[in-house]
């Protein structure tokens, strides 16, 4: 015969090897884990309260890029009205307001010195 009859394992070595074999899988889940999803999560957390804390007044920046002043929040709906320039208000969903911006202070000049 040309094949080795030599398959057999030992039992232990059986259950230790499936445990080698598993434990670099696990490793690398988790290193996911810390690394990608729970940062994710804690991200989406604070972002949901940020949508929350929402007020009229606010200075929001939208994903779209625009920068608006908050006018009426309504309660109930997801829906936000801001005033993007003077006399122009929309209508956003509240999902697509990114950030709310600090104000200005009056030494502020926006510029670095």
């Amino acid at each position: 015969m040309l094949i080795s009859p030599a398959y057999a394992q030992d039992s232990l070595g059986g259950g230790l090897a499936m445990v080698t074999q598993i434990a670099p899988l696990l490793l690398i889940f988790a290193v996911f884990y810390f690394l990608l999803i729970r940062p994710q999560q804690k991200k989406q957390k604070e972002h949901k309260a940020l949508l929350a804390a929402l007020k009229r007044g606010d200075r929001v920046l939208t994903a779209g890029g625009i920068i608006g002043k908050v006018m009426v929040v309504k309660d109930g709906i997801d829906e936000v009205e801001v005033e993007i320039a003077p006399n122009v208000r929309v209508s956003v969903l509240r999902q697509t307001i990114g950030d709310v911006l600090k104000p200005l202070g009056a030494n502020d000049s926006g510029a670095k010195s």
